[in-house]
Parts: structure tokens; sequence; C-alpha cells
């Protein structure tokens, strides 16, 4: 094999998979004309870079590689999926949403497996599953009616079995008589308690349950963050996370989505860049981070030799 520009290599694979859509390594090896090991190593650069990401699923041992852009081409790969994990795609993908409480043990352990395909979120203290091209704001809650059950006393003990087709009977319920029974009266703190006084001394205050108190978003500072972003011919998906000095946004720019970290505050350290980076990677996406302040000096040269490395071995 001839020897290959490594950057070459790079603008291939991320031709071939443009091309392609998701693929395994297999045939990202044989397009490049690499073996699996090198082709991985090559995979596991651009994953790291943010290029590429790769799928919890796997076909035998592999995962499937694909562009950022690419996700929602990930259900032809489902028929890979084990049986109960099938079951649950194949029920997400039919009704786009599951409320978790609802389905069978089998189906919702097998939810928290498809990682891929079903993303979860709270809603109303319950955990849902969505189908993952399906977005949160499409959820609706059914409101359900639950009917006034009558008092036990005025419910007809006998169970009718009504054959299909038949004529549903209506069934009368008679006001009943009302017994009185006279229970005993053992002390006179019960008697009070029966009546509905009590010993004020002895009356236990109710405490005030506390509420806490929700951090609001800074006006200024979140217009500005606005501002800035129009401004920047980007548009803002969803607020992840908001304090007075600190602001987490899912955004898109040219079909792209990204995480954007942004910092009201002077001057920005190193702990700002990995806790950015940890959310990012949580989301699957990269990232960029904005600030109104500058950087310290150690930041600003560690960035500017990261541009310039090209790769980083170890020797053996």
């Amino acid at each position: 094999m001839a020897s290959q520009n490594p950057m070459e290599i790079r603008e291939k694979i991320i031709t071939f998979l443009r091309r392609r859509g998701p693929s395994l390594p297999v045939h990202i090896a044989k397009e490049t004309g690499l073996s699996i090991l090198f082709a991985s190593a090559f995979l596991s650069e651009l994953v790291d870079e943010k290029q590429i990401r790769f799928s919890d699923m796997k076909v035998g041992s592999s995962p499937i590689y694909f562009l950022n852009e690419q996700a929602y081409m990930l259900e032809r790969f489902g028929q890979h999926l084990k049986t109960r994990e099938k079951d649950a795609f194949n029920l997400l993908k039919e009704k786009k949403f599951l409320v978790d409480k609802e389905q069978s043990p089998q189906i919702r352990v097998a939810l928290r497996a498809i990682k891929d395909f079903a993303i979860s979120f709270n809603k109303g203290g319950q955990t849902i599953w969505r189908y993952y091209t399906f977005p949160e704001s499409e959820f609706k809650e059914e409101v359900i009616e639950v009917p006034i059950k009558a008092k036990e006393e005025q419910m007809q003990s006998k169970i009718d079995i009504i054959k299909i087709g038949e004529k549903i009977p209506e069934i009368k319920i008679e006001k009943p008589v009302e017994i009185k029974i006279e229970k005993p009266r053992e002390s006179k703190k019960e008697h009070q308690k029966e009546l509905g006084i009590f010993d004020k001394s002895k009356k236990a205050k109710a405490k005030k349950p506390t509420k806490k108190k929700k951090a609001k978003i800074d006006d200024s500072f979140f217009n500005r963050v606005k501002e800035w972003i129009a401004n920047n011919s980007m548009e803002i998906l969803d607020i992840q996370d908001f304090s007075k000095n600190e602001l987490h946004l899912k955004v898109k720019k040219d079909g792209k989505e990204h995480f954007l970290a942004v910092y009201n505050k002077k001057r920005l350290a190193d702990s700002d860049f990995i806790k950015a980076n940890k959310k990012a990677k949580e989301l699957g996406l990269s990232y960029s981070v904005l600030s109104f302040g500058e950087l310290q000096k150690k930041i600003s040269e560690i960035l500017d030799a990261a541009r310039n490395l090209f790769e980083i071995k170890k020797m053996e």
C-alpha cells in the first residue's frame, strides 16, 4: 500500500460518510485502503475532534460512525437490535412518545438500553421517552377524566358478565338507608375529638412549606447574549442551564447544532473550558465558549499551541 497523507485520509473518510451515510469501520477501511486497526485510529481522532460521532448500538462488536447531521439515518440499523430492544424500538417509533411507568418491566429496561433512539425527559414528575427524531415540544399530555366513584354502600355487589353485542343495562342506584351507630365514649378526650373540639394549648402550629428560590436569568446579560447570537446568524434551540453569570445553550448555525457556554465574568479559567467540554460531551455536540471578559494568559497560550498541533504520539 502506497504511503498516504494523514490529512487526505481524514478527508476521504468524511467524504465517504457524507456520500454513504452511517457506516461500519470495515466499510471505511475498505474505502481508504487501510487495515481496520488503522481506520479505527483515524475514526477515533475524528470523534475526539467532534467532526463525526459513533453510535451506542453495535453491529457485531463495532459501533456505527456517522456525521453529526446524519443521526436520523441510524434507524436503518434498527434491525440489528436484540429481540427485546427491537420490540421497544418498534413500539417507540410507532407511538413517538411512551410514559415510562405505563410500560412493562421488559420494555422499560429495553428503552434504557437503546440510547441512540430513546431520549428521556421529565414531564409533571413522570419520565417520558421520545423517539429521537421527534422533539420534546410535540409531546401532549392526555387528560384522563376519572368519574367520581359512588359510595361503596351504594354500589351493587353483583357482577354481571355481558356478552359482546349485548346492550349494557342501566344500573340504578337507590338512595341507601342511613343507619347511625353510636359508639361508646371511652373518654372525654375521644368525645371532644369526635365533636371536633381540640385543646388549643396543645394544638401544633402547621409549618409553612419553604419555597426554594429559583435562579433567574439576568435580563441585561441574557439580552446581550441574544443580540450577539442574532448578529452571528445563530438560532437558540434550548436553554440547558443558567445562573447569574453563566448560561448554557444549545444553538444552531448553518444547519448544525452545537453547545454554547456563555460566561459573564472578567476572566476565564481552565475550569470553565473543562465544564463546557464535559456538558457538550453529554449532549454529543461540539462546543463554543463566549465571554465578555478576557482569557487568562495561560489559557490563551494553550489554545494557541493547540491550533498549531499536528498530532501527538507516544514513543514505545
